[in-house]
Parts: C-alpha cells; structure tokens; sequence
C-alpha cells in the first residue's frame, strides 16, 4: 500500500496475516460467538473481552449508529500504525482485510479471529476521532 494509492482502496496490505496476536479464523474452529456492537457514542460494547490463546472467536459487528465505523484487530503497534493511515485517508474502507470491517449504519459484520500469543489485543475504529475519543474493545488474551 502506498501514500498515492487512492483513499478508496481497500485491498492494502497491513501484513496482519501471521501476527502474534493471532491470524484470520476458520468458520469450523469457531469456539463462540461475539457480538459487538458500534455506538454514535464512540464506545464499543462490550468494551473488555477475555480470550484464550488458540481459541477462534467469531466477532459480529453491528452498528447501531447514524454515523460509519469499523473494528480492527491489532495490538498496540498495529492500532497505531492503522491510526496514522486512516488520519490520510478518513474515506478508507476494509472490505477484504481478516482483521477488520468497515460497518455503515444499520450494517453487521462478521470477522473470525484466531488469536495467538498471550497479551492486549486491540478492536478499534479509526474512522477519525474514534479511537481518540475511547472506541476500542480491550481484548485479554490468557493461556
């Protein structure tokens, strides 16, 4: 992905795919369901999520809002790389990505997530403002 790519491409490259924190899910392996909903508040809910390492997590993400948002999966590096791009380019929309989604008002999404190591991983908005403003689900990874 480049700085000249145009703002509406969706198909850069973050290189999430074999991350620590974990790689895009299976649908067999799902273990549970999520379901996460977007607020105009600028929270996500719920905010705080355990999980286990290994354990693939199926995330529905529903907007319940007037305005659009997404969820990505990142740790702290990831969240604030994808801050800084998203700030050029607030139009960006995920529509192939495994670690995130781009929900408009009124939309779910789905994303399966299969997390790795333990630690602090990250679902959060950047549509600007968002992240700033507290939108971001703490996920505990545990063994």
């Amino acid at each position: 992905w480049s700085a000249t790519a145009p703002a509406e491409h969706a198909g850069h490259e973050h290189g999430h795919a074999a991350a620590g924190y974990g790689q895009p899910g299976s649908a067999s392996d799902v273990a549970r369901t999520i379901e996460v909903t977007a607020l105009d508040s600028m929270r996500h809910e719920p905010s705080n999520i355990t999980v286990k390492t290994g354990e693939t997590v199926k995330f529905d993400i529903r907007n319940a809002g007037q305005m659009r948002h997404e969820f990505m999966l990142g740790d702290a590096k990831e969240q604030h790389e994808h801050a800084e791009m998203m700030q050029a380019h607030p139009d960006m929309r995920h529509e192939e990505e495994p670690d995130a989604v781009t929900v408009e008002p009124g939309q779910t999404k789905t994303l399966i997530w299969r997390f790795g190591a333990p630690g602090l991983v990250e679902g959060a908005c950047h549509i600007p403002g968002h992240y700033e403003a507290g939108m971001v689900t703490r996920i505990q990874v545990t063994e």
